[in-house]
């Protein structure tokens, strides 16, 4: 017999220890309770049920935090669509601009071109 692990450490068997602890507490049980409903409660009470309630909470979680990142999700995809919008808008007034102002230039070319020949013709007329 391997006496030495069985006990803890004031010399008393662990098996024994919980049995005293174990008894201690149906006592504590017997004693909160009022003389009419003094009843022990049966093991499944005691003991949890697993499968019923214990997942809901966490299903429940998990669904508001898909949908909130769906919600979220939506409306980044929303924003950017509309900054896609808003450029391309932008690009259109700058590329009409940009138009306006090639045919100005090219009508100041001109005006330049006429004014050098005309300049042209009067210095060989002095000359």
């Amino acid at each position: 017999m391997n006496h030495s692990q069985d006990t803890g450490p004031r010399g008393m068997p662990e098996d024994r220890k919980l049995y005293i602890v174990d008894s201690i507490n149906d006592l504590n049980k017997l004693n909160l309770c009022p003389a009419g409903s003094q009843h022990l409660f049966p093991l499944q009470e005691k003991i949890p049920d697993v499968g019923t309630n214990s997942g809901n909470g966490s299903h429940s979680l998990f669904f508001m935090g898909l949908i909130t990142v769906l919600i979220v999700s939506l409306a980044l995809v929303s924003f950017v669509i509309f900054l896609i919008v808003q450029t391309g808008n932008k690009m259109d007034d700058v590329s009409r601009r940009l138009t306006a102002e090639g045919k100005d230039i090219d009508d100041l070319k001109k005006i330049n071109s006429l004014i050098v020949k005309r300049l042209n013709q009067l210095d060989a007329e002095q000359n």
